[in-house]
């Protein structure tokens, strides 16, 4: 649920993840990074390490003996050697399960700091600062941790719950155009899944509302047994693409150009009508999204990629909208995958 929390810099948004006693906040506002020193000692650290991808003047003081670890954002960044050296750090450190480790910076920070906190002596406390766009709508919520490996993305991890998500609206105001952009694809696909109308909304507005569904979806299916599969929402071709661009093109670039996919290939497989078809490219593009495909794209070597989905366990799987809404589609003959890619227009970056 939402609501208004007076205990930080100013009145925030707060959006409840339920999940019994491992269930934390999402605080959603200007300042809301001012509640870090409350929520520490809420958690009982005596000490904490932060992992931060920003200037050191962006880098929140947790109020308790603390050490910054710099970081890089990015793909390339996601590795797990990089998970190996930031475990050698906590243990240089003496960091035990009576401390807190905090990450400060983009979706891919979050996920790397995320499976170093899960790792390290079983699981220590997490709290993520989400800096971007990208990672406030999503990567921070929902406990999912992982790195990639140079055969695909997130293919290595784990479920770790953060402590608590504080979204601080103020980094937004350092984001490049690009980074906002890559925010809203996320925001977009969510059109489909049971968060429709949000373009044109504050921003604050637009993230309370990605994350409220996503926590819904999470409450219900914290483990990818049904439901979460929702969340995946044109990333099948989404994470082919970054993975053929060699990141070139962005996460929630790429999710744009999977969600217009996703319609695309509903559409051919019977499952929607010619204008939810349309409507899959009118939601995308009135973000400023992409919506085709790079020019050098390789259809054949993007449908290999789609193979090597975590979904795909019999053929190829997609979430698609259908008559009862978004839902997992499995077995989906790669012919009519390739034939929907071969429609796609292309010149795009």
């Amino acid at each position: 649920m939402t609501g208004r929390d007076e205990g930080t810099a100013t009145a925030s948004r707060c959006v409840d993840v339920a999940l019994g006693e491992r269930s934390y906040q999402v605080r959603i506002g200007a300042g809301v990074r001012a509640a870090l020193p409350g929520v520490i000692a809420g958690i009982g650290a005596r000490r904490a390490v932060v992992v931060s991808a920003r200037p050191a003047e962006w880098t929140p003081d947790p109020g308790v003996p603390s050490t910054v670890v710099p970081v890089r954002d990015g793909e390339t960044h996601k590795t797990l050697s990089q998970v190996e050296e930031l475990c050698r750090r906590f243990a240089d450190l003496g960091l035990t399960r009576a401390d807190a480790v905090v990450s400060c910076g983009g979706g891919t920070t979050t996920d790397l700091v995320g499976l170093a906190a899960a790792l390290y002596h079983r699981g220590v406390p997490v709290v993520h600062l989400p800096t971007s766009l990208l990672a406030q709508v999503d990567a921070s919520i929902g406990g999912k941790t992982a790195v990639n490996l140079p055969h695909g993305k997130n293919l290595v991890g784990t479920y770790w719950q953060p402590r608590a998500v504080l979204c601080d609206t103020d980094y937004l105001a350092t984001l490049p155009r690009r980074e906002w952009i890559n925010g809203y694809g996320e925001i977009a696909r969510c059109h489909f899944i049971g968060a429709p109308g949000l373009h044109g909304r504050p921003v604050e507005e637009q993230i309370a509302a990605s994350v409220a569904l996503k926590a819904s979806v999470v409450a219900a299916d914290e483990r990818d047994a049904g439901r979460r599969h929702l969340l995946n929402y044109g990333h099948t071709l989404g994470h082919a693409l970054e993975r053929a661009t060699g990141y070139r093109l962005r996460h929630g670039e790429a999710v744009a150009i999977g969600t217009v996919y996703a319609g695309r290939l509903a559409g051919r497989l019977g499952r929607i009508g010619p204008a939810r078809v349309a409507e899959h490219h009118a939601v995308v593009a009135a973000f400023g999204l992409p919506t085709g495909l790079p020019a050098d794209a390789d259809r054949d070597a993007l449908v290999r990629l789609m193979r090597l989905d975590k979904k795909a366990a019999d053929g190829l799987a997609f979430v698609l909208d259908g008559p009862r809404g978004a839902e997992l589609v499995t077995g989906v003959p790669e012919s009519e995958a390739a034939a929907a890619l071969a429609g796609m227009p292309a010149g795009e970056d």
